[in-house]
């Protein structure tokens, strides 16, 4: 729509930062035009009421809780759509940074209405992203010193899972397959349908032998069976902790193995000790609760928090 401004006349360093995240910041700017859209399907009444055009203010926003912060390229990229060249924006964090409750990430300059205008997409955006960043490192946390890494899954919002799988990055955790092209992961209905674990790994390496292969195990003759025949990625679903402990010396290093199905932190360590590489939590990006971030206009003489 001609009323929000085109990604062609964003700053640069702006579509750079996006770019160097692993995000495409064509797509970013047309999720954004689509939430915008779905907000304003005509006038913003309120502040067209309520505030004079020429109008000018400054407004900060501000960490309500602690957290890791993701998503701040994605709030500028809105209010620069909303508000055009007329925007000054100030970062005072970096995605990936750790803040406190009354931390102040970004300052943002403009039109008065404008700025009100973009506020709840910008901020619908960056509290669940940085939601997403913050509960995936606190399953980092919970790893630390184990060698296992958490990883993502596809259960992601639709049409949202790049810029969820970034904060999952973000949060410093690990980033499983983007799509069902990348690599191939066999499920038990895949098993089942193939007639076994080997059928279907050997089908897959047969049809795409230049894909990454991982197979879905229920039992340790499963798993014996897959690496007899060279299979070097193994989800272990639903296992006990024993199970998996069992699973990690019979492999013995010849595969990579992953944990799945039913974790919570509260097991995290324990399943991570056993020597599995790797914890497959789809609660990172389908379960996360967003970081609490407000929009606070200043006051008349206000300069805003500390850099």
């Amino acid at each position: 729509m001609t009323r929000f401004a085109d990604l062609d006349g964003a700053p640069t360093e702006l579509r750079e930062r996006l770019a160097s995240a692993g995000l495409d910041a064509r797509a970013v700017h047309d999720a954004v035009v689509r939430a915008l859209e779905e907000d304003l399907p005509g006038e913003d009444v309120t502040s067209a009421a309520t505030i004079d055009p020429a109008e000018v203010a400054t407004a900060d926003l501000v960490a309500r809780a602690d957290g890791v912060v993701a998503g701040l390229d994605v709030a500028e990229l809105v209010f620069w759509t909303v508000v055009g060249p007329g925007l000054d924006l100030t970062r005072r964090v970096d995605d990936g940074q750790p803040v406190t409750r009354g931390d102040v990430l970004l300052a943002a300059t403009g039109p008065t209405a404008a700025l009100l205008t973009a506020e709840r997409t910008a901020l619908n955006f960056l509290c669940h992203l940085s939601g997403v960043a913050t509960t995936t490192a606190a399953w980092v946390r919970a790893l630390e010193g184990t060698g296992a890494r958490v990883r993502d899954t596809r259960k992601t919002t639709p049409g949202f899972r790049a810029l969820e799988k970034y904060a999952v990055r973000c949060g410093g955790g690990v980033n499983h397959r983007a799509t069902l092209s990348d690599q191939a992961l066999v499920k038990d209905n895949h098993v089942l349908a193939a007639g076994g674990v080997v059928q279907a790994y050997e089908a897959v390496r047969k049809r795409f032998p230049d894909v990454p292969v991982q197979v879905e195990v229920t039992t340790l003759d499963q798993l014996r069976e897959l690496l007899d025949v060279g299979c070097d990625q193994i989800l272990l679903d639903n296992m006990s902790t024993p199970q998996m402990a069992e699973a990690v010396t019979v492999t013995a290093g010849r595969a990579r193995l992953e944990a799945s199905g039913g974790l919570d932190l509260r097991r995290a360590r324990e399943v991570a000790e056993t020597g599995v590489d790797f914890l497959a939590v789809g609660a990172l990006t389908h379960s996360a609760p967003v970081l609490d971030v407000a929009m606070d206009l200043r006051s008349p003489g206000d300069s805003g928090g500390a850099p």
